[in-house]
């Protein structure tokens, strides 16, 4: 079966698709229709946190399966109610509200705080976005995405959006001389801008600044959530409390779950009829989601996730001073990595096809960086793999270019 050419033929191209079709997926690796193996660096952009038919998640599927699949949010759905719960008990205090997708936890944050603006923002509008972030590619949402690639020029709402640089806590105080914004939203750590990080002291000023003009603290942990970073969510390596955090990917274990955990600021600001959905919370994701949650918050998990974390970025920071030309710095945290090359984006590109072809599967954000999202259930065994493979391959695409 030709599956690219019919992928071709009758799906829509908006994506640039690596030229393997999947048949399944086990552990930390992927299987193609031809029986190759892949270790799994992608985890489906950050979704597969567990890896792929991870027992707790197969058990949870197989026991919501034989009780329901869909009952319309007018009535009560345990799955949700529970995963709701645990969601606030980890988090801040708050209310849930959940969607199908990442872009739309951006578009109910959007009215949540226009909402809030309305009611209690005494006469401010709009939300202060970090210059190169992603909030997703709905009209709402690209309005807060800020990559001219994206946005491009589809028609964008009214409300005003204010660039700030990252760490740039007096270029925030200034937006707030000259504007009265309702809101700061913020990844923790910038994904598709190039996975970059923002310190600790950087999110507590921003906090701070929040705190002192009557602002809302909004975090957007739809990537960096659910455990990815080392702790549930990236703001709590912080300490900070924020009134609003987006979720999204990971949480729905596979399934599409996403949602907005509203702080007490806002967790009243939604009426019946203000906003709403047909499938979230789906209660089999919501299941799922529970699931994901047994795991991540089973004793002893977390300690294991950061010792993997801790070699995996050895290993890395071993082969940067191995080629240090090459790899000028290392970007990210925990299980986000980002590895910015000193080669052409055709050339980054052929990397990652050698990679493929060896059954490393990675991705590649900003044309020039290879963005790794690896199962939180990575082994030591399976990072010796990578390493020693993207070794042999950097070495070998630096060798190329150095011989013209």
């Amino acid at each position: 079966m030709d599956w690219r050419s019919l992928d071709e033929q009758y799906i829509v191209s908006t994506y640039k698709r690596l030229p393997i079709a999947i048949a399944k997926g086990e552990g930390n690796y992927l299987y193609d229709t031809n029986g190759k193996s892949y270790l799994d660096l992608f985890t489906g952009l950050a979704v597969n946190v567990l890896g792929h038919s991870h027992p707790r998640i197969l058990k949870a599927l197989h026991e919501q399966g034989e009780q329901f699949l869909h009952i319309s949010n007018v009535f009560l759905n345990q799955p949700a109610i529970r995963l709701a719960q645990r969601l606030v008990e980890q988090t801040i205090t708050g209310k849930v509200f959940f969607t199908n997708s990442g872009a739309e936890a951006t578009e109910a944050a959007i009215k949540l705080i226009h909402k809030w603006t309305k009611a209690e923002g005494a006469g401010r509008e709009g939300i202060v976005v970090l210059r190169n972030s992603f909030h997703g590619r709905t009209l709402g949402a690209v309005r807060l995405t800020r990559q001219a690639h994206v946005y491009q020029d589809f028609p964008q709402p009214a409300f005003p959006v204010y660039e700030l640089d990252a760490e740039d806590s007096e270029g925030l105080r200034a937006i707030c001389q000259s504007a009265k914004p309702a809101a700061v939203l913020m990844e923790p750590v910038l994904g598709s801008g190039g996975v970059v990080p923002l310190t600790e002291a950087f999110l507590r000023e921003v906090e701070a600044v929040c705190q002192e003009e009557g602002m809302l603290f909004a975090m957007d942990e739809i990537q960096t959530g659910m455990g990815r970073t080392g702790k549930l969510f990236a703001y709590q390596h912080a300490g900070v409390s924020p009134d609003l955090i987006l979720f999204a990917k990971g949480v729905g274990g596979g399934l599409p779950l996403g949602g907005v955990i509203a702080g007490t600021k806002l967790m009243n600001q939604f009426k019946p009829g203000d906003h709403g959905t047909t499938f979230a919370p789906s209660p089999l994701s919501a299941a799922l989601g529970n699931a994901v949650l047994d795991e991540l918050l089973e004793p002893g998990f977390a300690a294991g996730v950061n010792e993997v974390i801790e070699y995996l970025w050895a290993g890395l920071e071993a082969l940067r001073a191995r080629m240090p030309e090459q790899l000028q710095a290392l970007r990210g945290k925990g299980m986000m990595v980002g590895i910015p090359l000193s080669v052409t984006p055709d050339e980054t590109s052929r990397l990652q096809s050698e990679l493929l072809a060896e059954g490393i599967l990675v991705d590649v954000t900003q044309k020039t960086i290879v963005r790794l999202l690896p199962p939180l259930t990575l082994t030591k065994g399976d990072v010796d793999r990578f390493l020693e493979v993207f070794t042999r391959q950097l070495t070998a695409a630096i060798s190329a270019k150095e011989a013209l």
